[in-house]
């Protein structure tokens, strides 16, 4: 079968959708759903967004030199849509969704208490590339939700229902196939 060509464009998915927030100083926060966030380096951690120049988040996060990217679950897909959907300039989002500003350790954006995980950055560079401009950050603190601990102090990430997005449409994460090694991994 011969495959069909189409003309370029974006077709890595699923990809994780999550909710950035940041924060001028003097203002209100806001969050910014953001479906192209990624790992770029583990020594040191950093990670990166690609955010939209007419974005109301763009300038702040461009000025301040700060965000908070906070992992969705399945309970927090409808408002991770709001935010990707909803302008800052014009609704307070944290208010309007009832959602509850956590405090970060090393930055002056607060996380979203809500989320399981919020990864607290500092950004280190910006390049500009076409639709979107990316945000290099370094991971300044990382802070997780003691509810999801078990008993043995491990963090259970797998279980919370984390949401991806793929191609216009949000999934929850699922069953585990397998692990890191499994495919060299010597048999007993």
């Amino acid at each position: 079968m011969e495959r069909e060509f189409w003309k370029p464009g974006n077709m890595l998915y699923p990809v994780p959708a999550v909710m950035v927030s940041c924060r001028r100083a003097g203002e209100h926060p806001n969050i910014l759903t953001i479906a192209w966030a990624g790992t770029i380096c583990s020594d040191p951690a950093m990670v990166s967004i690609s955010v939209r120049k007419e974005r109301y988040s763009y300038d702040i996060i461009r000025e301040t030199g700060e965000f908070v990217i906070n992992l969705t679950t399945k309970d927090l897909t409808w408002a991770a849509d709001y935010c990707g959907v909803k302008s800052g300039r014009d609704v307070d989002k944290y208010k309007t969704l009832h959602l509850t500003p956590s405090e970060s350790k090393t930055v002056s954006a607060p996380g979203i208490a809500e989320s399981p995980v919020s990864i607290e950055c500092q950004v280190k560079q910006v390049i500009e590339l076409g639709s979107h401009d990316m945000f290099l950050a370094e991971v300044a603190a990382v802070s997780v939700d003691p509810r999801y601990m078990d008993e043995s102090g491990k963090f259970r990430l797998n279980e919370l229902g984390l949401t991806a997005y793929s191609h216009g449409e949000y999934f929850e994460l699922g069953e585990k196939i397998g692990k890191f090694g499994y495919s060299v991994k010597k048999k007993k």
